[in-house]
């Protein structure tokens, strides 16, 4: 009872779903049922190529079953995909969790219908089920592609948001403002913000962060969440909002299906190297060391140069274009050599076709004033040392083919960190020496967001990130993401 007269009356769970979130809009549930729509579509074009493929012409007697296969496979599919949570809407947008779960629904069925076929004893033609499912599956992944991007290019207009209320400390607020201002694909849209009770009232009481008002101080959460209608409550590392604190935070707002996400003071650390396990009734988050070497080092070789080896013989037509063009355009060689510094330090030699001019390096001082980067970077949106066809090299990232034989001598790697010149790790500090720890790659986490418009510090922070996460599933992501990058030219001068 003592415990329960210490809640005020402010604090308590809202009772009445009916008076809140006058905001709240349904876009997740429009997008449900249309991702609903596609897969059972996808499913079902499915099964009618496969119908055709496998029993040619007329149908017949013997295909009559198959008939009714292919019309109750999409059914089975979408009651699977919702087996498998494959419609949760923390899964939209963004994350790959969203196309996990609908690989894994086609795993599920697929196991499904074979169990049941040996079960039951029914011959069930083999060319059919091996076309349908993974087609299905194929196209539905596709389908879920194409709808994701439909609802980022919603949220760059400022639509299908949720909307948020921030709970932390002033500075890490407006970080997280900034940074889903930046990345509205996020879908987080915050409008209001929560600060520690000296900063929400009184005499050093401010009205607003980064343009977002603030609309309580920590322990007014649960009611400014239901004046302004958010969808979302997030929770930024800070000692007032301790296991206590959050727990009744979470007690307020779970009656009208608030989300509740809390971000931990270990920032940039994600996938497979954080679990959370329960020890003596406390949920501790365990965070383990990335792997940089032992198998996986070897596999990512062995995959790197295979893959540059298929690279260099599929683009072989286009290298040799490349050059004839450098070569006719202009005076010097075809090739850039520089001297680049790779994991521990070891210097090598990068490749690259040439897209400047031959005494560009003696004209870098001249330069130096007009310098566009922070940082130790040089860069210049319109650098008179670029050539005419340098320039369009540049745009579609052509000049950086030559890195495949760098790739293949093992000195790169296809995915990593931004290979740094001898100059620039001169001036490193800190930090950022953990850069060096694992191969440079021809393109990763900075490649595609943002190259050159990235200032130092972010271009800094994703290497990082990616150093700290590395996973294959990660580098195939960056590789299958590099193809829109480089196809905008975003950032490439």
């Amino acid at each position: 009872m003592a415990v329960v007269d210490k809640i005020r009356l402010d604090e308590a769970p809202i009772q009445n779903k009916r008076e809140r979130r006058p905001y709240k809009s349904n876009w997740t549930g429009t997008y449900r049922r249309v991702a609903a729509g596609l897969d059972f579509l996808s499913m079902l074009s499915a099964g009618v190529i496969a119908f055709v493929l496998r029993f040619p012409g007329i149908p017949s007697d013997p295909t009559v079953p198959y008939v009714a296969l292919t019309v109750v496979l999409p059914v089975l599919f979408v009651v699977t995909l919702m087996v498998c949570r494959a419609y949760q809407p923390r899964f939209v947008g963004v994350g790959w969790e969203e196309f996990h779960r609908v690989l894994r629904a086609g795993f599920v069925l697929t196991a499904f219908v074979a169990i049941a076929a040996y079960a039951t004893k029914t011959e069930v033609a083999r060319g059919y089920v091996v076309m349908a499912l993974p087609l299905g599956t194929f196209l539905a992944l596709v389908a879920r592609y194409r709808l994701r991007k439909w609802l980022h290019n919603r949220r760059w207009k400022g639509d299908c948001m949720r909307r948020v209320i921030a709970v932390g400390h002033r500075t890490s607020v407006a970080d997280l403002i900034r940074l889903l201002r930046e990345k509205r694909y996020h879908g987080m849209d915050i409008v209001g913000v929560c600060l520690p009770p000296a900063l929400a009232s009184g005499e050093d009481a401010v009205s607003e962060v980064e343009g977002v008002p603030v609309l309580g101080d920590f322990g007014q959460a649960a009611g400014v969440v239901q004046r302004s209608g958010a969808d979302s409550v997030a929770v930024l590392a800070c000692p007032e909002m301790d296991g206590v604190a959050l727990r009744r935070l979470a007690w307020q707002i779970e009656r009208d299906d608030i989300e509740l996400v809390v971000a931990p003071a270990l920032m940039d650390v994600t996938g497979p190297r954080i679990s959370i396990r329960p020890v003596a009734g406390l949920p501790l988050l365990h965070v383990e060391h990335p792997e940089l070497d032992g198998s996986r080092k070897i596999f990512k070789g062995l995959f790197d140069r295979a893959a540059a080896l298929a690279g260099l013989v599929a683009l072989s037509p286009l290298l040799l274009l490349v050059a004839f063009l450098i070569k006719v355009t202009s005076q010097g060689p075809v090739m850039f050599r520089q001297t680049r510094v790779g994991r521990d330090g070891r210097e090598f030699t990068v490749l690259k076709f040439r897209t400047m001019v031959v005494d560009a390096e003696a004209r870098k001082n001249e330069l130096q004033g007009s310098n566009e980067q922070d940082g130790v970077l040089f860069k210049m949106k319109s650098d008179p040392r670029v050539t005419a066809v340098g320039r369009r090299l540049r745009r579609y990232s052509l000049d950086e083919l030559p890195q495949l034989f760098n790739v293949l001598r093992g000195e790169m790697s296809l995915v990593g960190p931004r290979p740094p010149l001898p100059d620039e790790v001169a001036q490193y500090g800190g930090d950022v020496y953990r850069r060096l720890a694992v191969k440079p790659g021809m393109t990763g986490l900075w490649q595609v967001s943002g190259r050159s418009d990235l200032t130092w510090e972010e271009s800094v922070r994703l290497d990082l990130r990616y150093v700290d996460n590395w996973t294959l599933a990660l580098d195939l992501q960056i590789m299958w993401k590099t193809w829109s990058a480089v196809f905008k030219g975003s950032g490439a001068y």
